[in-house]
């Protein structure tokens, strides 16, 4: 089984694209500012956090909403008449923006920090620190994401999606999150999203 994850991953992490101009991307990223914000710090809980983030995985998720691999009908508008070179550019210069710290509910930080860091072996729920790193930075040439500092409500919204089977055609990283989520918890799932968000005090 672990064989089969990580040779996808392989697979995922090897594709070749174009490498982005940072200095382009700001120009062309204005598409991108109204709901992520200028630097990529979203100021909406529901929109993701984006600064920071891989610019290969930012790339990669554009480009299946563009083709519409990945059904997001707010982001698609926006998204559908870039080019494979202005989603490198915009990519890259949002890679290269600092993600704003977030805070994780104190209530919540036990829980929280046992599945991130250790899981829950009697349910079968693995670490997230696997893929993600233990300070949520993720794994960028396996194709996983940094975490910290993201939206708890955000993250809690994609655990959810995630563990109700949704996944895309053609992408075995949303595969891998349905059975990673598939046995979390409402209370767990509340839990670790507030312990990403405030992440970053790991560091």
């Amino acid at each position: 089984m672990l064989r089969a994850v990580f040779l996808s991953l392989a697979l995922v992490a090897t594709s070749a694209h174009a490498v982005g101009d940072p200095e382009a991307g700001q120009a062309k990223s204005a598409v991108c500012a109204a709901c992520h914000g200028a630097d990529g710090n979203s100021q909406i809980a529901q929109w993701p956090k984006i600064a920071g983030q891989h610019a290969d995985y930012l790339a990669r998720q554009t480009r299946m909403v563009r083709d519409q691999q990945r059904p997001v009908p707010q982001m698609y508008p926006m998204v559908m008449n870039l080019t494979d070179e202005d989603i490198a550019d915009i990519s890259a210069y949002y890679a290269e923006q600092t993600v704003q710290v977030g805070v994780a509910d104190e209530a919540l930080v036990e829980l929280g920090r046992a599945i991130y860091h250790g899981g829950n072996a009697d349910s079968g729920v693995p670490a997230c620190m696997a893929c993600h790193g233990p300070t949520g930075s993720g794994i960028p040439a396996a194709g996983y994401p940094l975490v910290r500092g993201q939206h708890a409500t955000y993250s809690a919204d994609r655990l959810r999606r995630y563990r109700g089977g949704e996944a895309w055609e053609g992408d075995p990283m949303s595969a891998i999150m349905v059975g990673v989520a598939a046995n979390l918890t409402d209370e767990e799932i509340e839990a670790v999203s507030s312990y990403m968000e405030g992440l970053h005090r790991a560091e």
